[in-house]
């Protein structure tokens, strides 16, 4: 007794959206936090207005592509 195959889609898409989303979190908060990019003192240096760029364009990709993915 095997699972349906639109059962199993399902599922398989779900857990792909989870990894690719815990994906993109451990890799803004390892640039951010552990590399000190997401901080500053007093002003704001290049590298935070680089990763923060980073951070909203890569966020707006990975909703696009979620969107497509889930998009029936």
């Amino acid at each position: 007794m095997g699972m349906e195959d639109d059962t199993r889609e399902f599922l398989v898409r779900i857990m792909n959206t989870v990894a690719i989303v815990l994906l993109w979190m451990m890799a803004n908060v390892f640039i951010g936090i552990y590399k000190g990019f997401a901080f500053f003192e007093n002003m704001p240096d290049w590298t935070n207005y680089l990763y923060y760029c980073f951070l909203v364009i890569s966020f707006v990709i990975l909703f696009i592509h979620l969107k497509r993915k889930w998009k029936l």
